[in-house]
């Protein structure tokens, strides 16, 4: 068995042509660009058994030798995938059942009759790789970089194959995020956390790629800087595979789901006072705030059910589309992963911050829920209808509390904590909807924000908050 560990990077067809030429891919290499066919067939049982227990069997052909293949789903953590593999030459392109022992076939079908295995999809491409060679702190790195192009094909339906793959060889996996991060300075690279098999199957049922990354376990115990790093991960992975699943499917409430993971992703950066310095995260927020304020009008439009929402929803996939071929993407991306591994919040940190960071998980919670709602300007009936502007201001402290509610409500230590989260978001809803509402329905609109203003403040949570 080895473990797999890599980065996939989805392009354009014209980049790869380009990567090809890079000058840092050639400086590294030590050989030339090799290329050949590789042609995989897929098999599973008519019931999907293997993919339920998210494992994939394949056979590939690479000229005259036959390899017989069986991947685990893994984990991907801040973009790198890590899987267990085990591979063994047969003779011929026939599944060789006496290989799929105990030592890896996984315990949960170990009643599968096995003879029931059967094609379903395969994936035919061209490779064209490359081996690099580095030194990196003293430490020699070695990656293969692959070009692949080509497709998955399943039933009638096909898929365009178009990636960069890197793939550890020797050394840390972090080199592979410092690679990828170089490249995206002046290339354009999506991350794309979808293996080949997992496309196979999606075309077979596009539900069956599962949208949601496993939420972080988090306790009473959980430090500051724990909270940090899992969430940051969670809403990488989630940011991550939301994008991949919209630029398959183009369905409108997957870019609503993605707009609001980014909103998300923004407000995390703003919660957790000095243990995550400003000066940290300065290479996120700018390309974050570009992203929401290209793309949250679009969804706020886009509820409506008449010409300007259509148009809105029309318009979600070229301004998605646009986003994911300029170089900005990846970099906010992989980017990301990247400080997310080196845990680089941490880099020069003020003793301050350290203190905040080793505080547990309720007693920062608190604090910092409070510290939002103190500063929380919510409407009022004797505040005149032009301080509605001020109220609109309101909404990124609002996303904020969202993301301290959402995920951690259950730990903040006050009466009807639920409740209040309900009633925060309602405010933020009645907010949203002001800009999009005809002059005549805006008296309405105000009445109701001031009413559930009044709400808020006769939350007991509310009160409690305020002392």
């Amino acid at each position: 068995m080895a473990k797999e560990t890599e980065i996939k990077l989805r392009i354009a067809p014209e980049t790869a042509v380009v990567l090809k030429q890079h000058p840092l891919l050639l400086e590294r290499a030590s050989g030339p660009w090799q290329a050949g066919k590789l042609y995989n067939q897929y098999y599973d049982t008519a019931a999907r058994d293997l993919s339920r227990a998210q494992v994939a069997l394949r056979i590939r052909r690479d000229g005259d030798i036959y390899i017989q293949t069986l991947k685990s789903r893994g984990q991907s953590v801040a973009g790198l995938s890590e899987r267990n593999e085990w591979d063994w030459q047969v003779p011929e392109p026939a599944l060789d059942f006496a290989l799929l022992d105990d030592r890896c076939w996984p315990a949960a079908l170990a009643e599968l009759d096995r003879q029931q295995l059967q094609p379903v999809f395969t994936t035919d491409f061209e490779r064209t790789k490359i081996l690099l060679r580095w030194a990196r702190d003293g430490e020699e790195i070695e990656v293969e970089a692959a070009l692949d192009v080509g497709e998955v094909i399943a039933g009638g339906a096909c898929e365009p194959i178009c990636e960069l793959e890197l793939e550890i060889r020797r050394g840390p996996a972090i080199a592979l995020l410092e690679l990828a991060r170089s490249l995206a300075e002046d290339t354009a690279l999506m991350p794309c956390d979808i293996s080949k098999a997992e496309r196979g199957y999606r075309l077979f049922d596009t539900g069956s790629y599962d949208l949601r990354v496993a939420a972080p376990q988090w306790s009473a115990a959980t430090t500051v800087d724990d909270v940090i790093a899992g969430a940051g991960r969670h809403l990488l992975g989630q940011s991550q595979r939301l994008a991949e699943q919209y630029r398959f499917s183009g369905q409108w409430k997957l870019f609503r789901e993605l707009v609001g993971q980014i909103g998300q992703l923004r407000a995390y950066f703003g919660v957790f006072d000095l243990a995550l310095p400003r000066s940290a995260a300065q290479a996120f927020l700018g390309p974050l705030d570009q992203l929401l304020q290209a793309w949250r009008p679009l969804v706020l439009a886009g509820w409506a059910d008449d010409e300007a929402g259509r148009d809105a929803r029309e318009q979600a996939p070229v301004a998605f589309a646009a986003a994911v071929t300029r170089p900005q993407w990846g970099q906010l991306f992989i980017g990301l992963g990247l400080w997310l591994q080196t845990e680089a919040w941490k880099q020069g940190r003020p003793p301050r911050g350290n203190k905040v960071a080793a505080l547990e998980l309720p007693r920062w919670l608190i604090a910092a829920v409070a510290r939002e709602i103190q500063e929380l300007r919510v409407p009022h009936h004797n505040e005149p209808d032009s301080s509605v502007s001020e109220w609109l201001d309101q909404q990124p402290r609002l996303a904020r509390l969202h993301f301290l509610l959402a995920g951690f409500r259950s730990y903040l230590d006050v009466p009807e904590a639920d409740r209040l989260f309900g009633e925060l978001n309602k405010l933020q809803a009645l907010l949203e909807q002001y800009p999009l509402v005809a002059t005549e329905q805006q008296a309405a609109l105000l009445e109701a924000l001031r009413k559930q203003g009044q709400r808020l403040r006769k939350l007991n949570a509310w009160r409690e908050l305020n002392n």
